[in-house]
């Protein structure tokens, strides 16, 4: 349950209340007018709590949960002990997620410029911004209405970010434009030349990197992650995408919209992603390929080909993902001494 010293519930909550905000349905015999405190875990949760079951290898628990009531799918409601409350919903997780932001809200920062904090008189802070110790704001920046700067982060010359943004401590940015409501945590690098030159015997020669980064609304870019500045294209995050901690993305890449890439992936210079592509970790893709919207991407995968919309692929070479699987245990048999059946 979350620790009170560093979350703050904002309930009680009534159930119609917790419904409306999940997007949930009251079932039968649910009291609306029920009141609950916080949420908790199935196995954790006692009467003045909301829970949740959306895997069915929980259903154990949930049948013997103490919780006051519970989210779960229509056709397991009937299996809530006695006393149990249940909101059902097509999409537990997402309505439990709804739920819990009713509870815990992102606090709005309190406003105030530290006195420790570096800000460029020719710098523009909207109004209600919070700009921790340390910080430095670089000249010409703009910073959207109820932002959040955390820490010795540093925002450089020209730099313009949205309304409602949150920049983690430590992170720095230059050369690009970030959109409303985009999370930065800490440590993130945003604007960096990329990783570009001339290859010659008598000595490499750099490229300039002359275009920016652009990250649209609604994105969040998870710790150490860097994001290089286009070498003259710009390099593009789209509206509402998912970026993991401790991901590499290179000079003009372009991300479609909704894009999900997990930690420890690496997207190589002038790479295009589609929109609601999913990647899992420890991916690596091959500079100036494309993978299709809509594709989905296995862990440790090497894509050293352009990826087809709505495929599922694995492996390096990146395949089909039947096709990988087939491999595997082709050489799985090969390594036990057995022949392959085909």
């Amino acid at each position: 349950m979350p620790d009170p010293r560093f979350f703050t519930a904002a309930g009680p909550f009534t159930l119609v209340e917790i419904a409306e905000a999940a997007g949930a349905r009251l079932a039968a015999g649910a009291d609306p007018a029920m009141r609950l405190s916080d949420v908790a875990p199935l196995g954790k949760a006692e009467p003045q709590h909301l829970s949740f079951l959306d895997n069915r290898k929980y259903v154990d628990a949930f049948v013997v949960c103490r919780a006051g009531a519970c989210i779960a799918p229509a056709a397991l409601a009937d299996r809530a002990p006695d006393g149990v409350a249940v909101l059902t919903s097509d999409y537990p997780y997402k309505s439990y997620a709804q739920a819990a932001a009713l509870f815990y809200p992102v606090p709005a920062p309190a406003p105030g410029v530290h006195p420790a904090a570096v800000v460029d008189p020719a710098a523009v802070l909207g109004e209600g911004c919070r700009i921790e110790a340390g910080v430095a704001i670089g000249v010409g920046a703009q910073i959207g209405a109820r932002c959040f700067v955390g820490a010795n982060a540093t925002i450089g010359p020209a730099v313009e970010i949205g309304d409602d943004t949150r920049i983690g401590a430590g992170s720095s940015l230059s050369h690009c434009l970030i959109g409303a409501r985009v999370s930065i945590f800490p440590g993130v690098r945003i604007g960096q030349e990329g990783f570009g030159f001339a290859i010659d015997r008598g000595g490499h020669v750099n490229v300039p990197q002359l275009g920016r980064v652009l990250i649209e609304d609604d994105v969040e870019i998870g710790a150490n992650t860097t994001i290089d500045r286009g070498a003259g294209p710009d390099t593009v995050v789209g509206q509402g995408c998912r970026i993991d901690n401790l991901v590499q993305i290179a000079h003009n890449v372009r991300i479609g919209r909704g894009t999900v890439i997990a930690a420890q992936t690496a997207l190589a210079g002038s790479v295009t992603i589609g929109d609601f592509v999913m990647i899992a970790g420890q991916v690596g893709v091959a500079g100036h390929l494309t993978v299709g919207d809509g594709a989905q991407i296995a862990g440790q995968t090497g894509v050293i080909r352009d990826i087809e919309p709505g495929g599922t692929y694995g492996g390096t070479p990146a395949v089909p993902i039947r096709q990988w699987h087939r491999q595997s245990a082709h050489l799985a048999r090969l390594a036990r001494g057995k022949a392959s059946p085909e």
